[in-house]
């Protein structure tokens, strides 16, 4: 398998891959390449924090589902770190004494990438939400904060939002979370 690395090739596997240590910002390997995340801006940290929480609030106490902010998943053959991936209660892998595990070997049941400012190759980004989606992922979202807009994916359908009042799609999993746009892009100003 070949990679660009600092412009030069090197062939790796997925599974040396997995021996680098991790770096920030973070690496994944999608269709055998390593491509290096951006770093997150003010825009991009602010959103992942309050939706993080925003989601907890509704799925943490009732025990349905968790929101964690860049979780490595690695599933199929790629290894990914979206900007927040949620799982299903039962899906959340523990380890022998029944805490949160430090490897998840399965795609995300939703996951949710924040474009930064300097991020201009969205196809990538799209690319990983649909591998994730033929692997089983519910729902997958772009959120734009320049152009206030949040794409969403679903069964290999795309739609979008750019008005205040448009009411978010979320995971079948999740019935009482409601946020619209105007929730999503007011966390800009604190």
């Amino acid at each position: 398998m070949v990679t660009l690395i600092a412009e030069k090739k090197i062939e790796i596997t997925l599974e040396e891959f997995l021996t680098f240590p991790e770096e920030k910002p973070a690496q994944e390997y999608i269709d055998n390449q390593i491509i290096a995340k951006p770093m997150p801006q003010g825009k991009h940290s602010i959103i992942q924090g309050e939706l993080v929480t925003a989601i907890n609030s509704v799925v943490k106490p009732t025990k349905v589902a968790l929101a964690f902010p860049e979780l490595r998943c690695t599933f199929g053959g790629k290894s990914i770190v979206p900007d927040i991936v949620v799982l299903i209660y039962d899906h959340i892998p523990r380890d022998e004494n029944g805490d949160i595990a430090n490897v998840v070997s399965i795609p995300p049941d939703w996951m949710i990438e924040i474009l930064s400012l300097d991020q201009t190759n969205h196809s990538i980004i799209i690319k990983k939400i649909i591998r994730c989606l033929e692997a089983g992922c519910q729902l997958g979202w772009i959120i734009d904060p320049k152009q206030k807009t949040v794409f969403t994916y679903c069964e290999q359908k795309v739609a979008f939002f750019d008005r205040d009042e448009d009411i978010l799609p979320v995971p079948d999993f999740i019935n009482n979370l409601k946020l619209s746009i105007a929730d999503i892009f007011s966390w800009l100003k604190f």
